[in-house]
């Protein structure tokens, strides 16, 4: 049962400790937590073999073309955008105060210093620094604020104007076996390295554990890229340079299966924050079950794919919510988000998660047989 579309309760993840590692508590393991916050992320990179163009050009996802099968290519259009994350804490012990290091990755999002990154590379006290890939530091950089449900943070440095953005991609068309690149600041070097991969799956549910904590993550992409100690937080990369999502964990008793946080997931709180300045997290406000052919047949429902709005215990619906208020009622099944497909193209909370706070977005449901659209105006998670 999820609430906004979850797999499952998020917890928040500890303070990070080069002593620790990040992962599933099934199987999976942070990619690298290091020092007073990090961990692994993951580059990806394989030459790919010049083809043809498809026709969709807007869409990076689907250009298999000479140009952006270039590695080094792909690379210059990505690293300027790429960002080393230092860490430095003081911790008390009984030989006194000790300092300790960590280093992560992150995403350049705007020109005047906007920075996106996992939630888990930053201390909630201590100091951050910023390394550009061309070695300019900033210090004291400031936590912007944190995404509630994932493993996202935003930085903020003040008084910039000429950085240089990535280029976001659309995560919801990527495919398995394409190729992909991830960059990031590889064994805390402060130096962006790469390695390639394929998408090997999508969709993927884990839970990532640091220390003795552990946060449910969900729709994430799963890769064969390796994965390196500090570039938890830089980019998951297209062919065409686009981000496709947020490198953030490793699984431990496999090997070559990283995991990226799909770029669309946080497109909701960069819009917001692009228009406001402010970190804000749209909900809709429901508990569900994904609906696959088990959960169908348990259930004796009508689809074998989208969202069975159901709680066993408390409220299907939130009271005073966006879905209350649009009319959204328990047992109802939901098959469309803004006209893409729940299951073929992610969970209701990974594309309610594509909207800003205050937007309003078409939900397409089944009930009592019947298909209906409703109209949902997105509220601010938490408020």
């Amino acid at each position: 049962m999820k609430q906004d579309g979850q797999e499952s309760v998020v917890s928040k993840v500890s303070k990070p400790s080069h002593k620790v590692r990040y992962g599933s508590l099934l199987f999976l393991i942070l990619a690298l937590c290091f020092g007073a916050g990090l961990g692994g992320g993951y580059v990806a990179f394989q030459l790919y073999p010049p083809t043809t163009v498809v026709d969709r050009t807007s869409d990076g996802n689907a250009i298999v073309n000479g140009e952006v099968g270039n590695i080094s290519g792909v690379v210059e259009k990505i690293s300027a955008s790429v960002v080393s994350i230092i860490t430095t804490e003081q911790r008390g012990s009984l030989f006194g105060n000790q300092v300790e290091e960590g280093a992560g990755s992150g995403i350049i999002l705007t020109n005047d210093g906007w920075i996106l990154t996992n939630k888990h590379v930053v201390s909630d006290s201590g100091q951050l620094s910023v390394i550009l890939s061309d070695g300019t530091v900033y210090e004291n950089v400031k936590v912007a604020g944190k995404d509630p449900l994932n493993d996202l943070a935003f930085l903020k440095i003040s008084g910039v104007k000429n950085l240089k953005p990535a280029k976001l991609g659309d995560s919801s068309t990527v495919r398995i076996g394409q190729t992909v690149v991830a960059v990031g600041n590889s064994l805390g070097e402060f130096q962006n390295t790469v390695t390639s991969g394929i998408i090997s799956g999508t969709g993927r549910p884990i839970y990532a554990k640091e220390g003795s904590k552990v946060e449910a993550l969900t729709d994430l992409l799963q890769t064969d890229a390796a994965i390196n100690p500090g570039n938890s937080g830089g980019p998951l990369v297209n062919l065409s340079g686009q981000v496709i999502g947020v490198n953030t964990a490793i699984a431990e008793d496999a090997q070559s299966i990283g995991f990226s946080i799909p770029i669309n997931s946080a497109k909701g709180i960069i819009k917001h924050l692009k228009s406001s300045g402010k970190i804000a997290r749209a909900y809709l406000g429901i508990n569900y079950i994904t609906i696959n052919p088990e959960v169908a047949k348990e259930y004796e429902l009508p689809v074998k794919k989208g969202a069975y709005v159901f709680a066993e215990k408390g409220q299907s619906v939130i009271g005073d919510s966006p879905a209350q208020k649009a009319g959204i009622k328990d047992g109802d099944i939901i098959i469309k988000i803004g006209g893409l497909a729940v299951g073929d193209k992610g969970s209701v909370a990974s594309l309610v998660s594509e909207y800003a706070t205050g937007e309003t977005v078409e939900i397409t449901l089944l009930r009592d047989g019947d298909e209906q659209v409703v109209k949902a105006t997105l509220e601010t998670y938490g408020q």
